[in-house]
């Protein structure tokens, strides 16, 4: 899946969390923010409530559930800067994507 398609799928999934940004920073690749603030998710980098950085190939492992969001955090795949109860949320965003 490319950052496009996953903007995409997680747009049509309304894949955020009422009222707050979250960011997705996979460094090198850009990012993804999960606006549901304004009930929309696309590449921008602004500021966020949450700014959850991991690797692209990380965050593809998770997504397809190969790789638990807690050992990701555990083993330093995953870090998570701002409010952490915002990146605990994730894991119904994530869900949404695999249904």
């Amino acid at each position: 899946m490319t950052k496009q398609e996953l903007v995409a799928k997680m747009q049509e999934g309304n894949a955020w969390i009422p009222g707050k940004r979250v960011k997705l920073d996979f460094g090198g690749e850009g990012a993804v923010m999960l606006d549901g603030a304004g009930q929309q998710v696309s590449e921008d980098n602004g500021d966020a409530d949450t700014t959850i950085k991991i690797s692209w190939d990380d965050w593809q492992a998770m997504a397809a559930g190969q790789l638990d969001g807690m050992t990701a955090f555990m083993t330093g795949k995953l870090k998570v800067e701002g409010d952490m109860s915002n990146a605990m949320q994730l894991q119904g965003v994530l869900a949404k994507l695999r249904s």
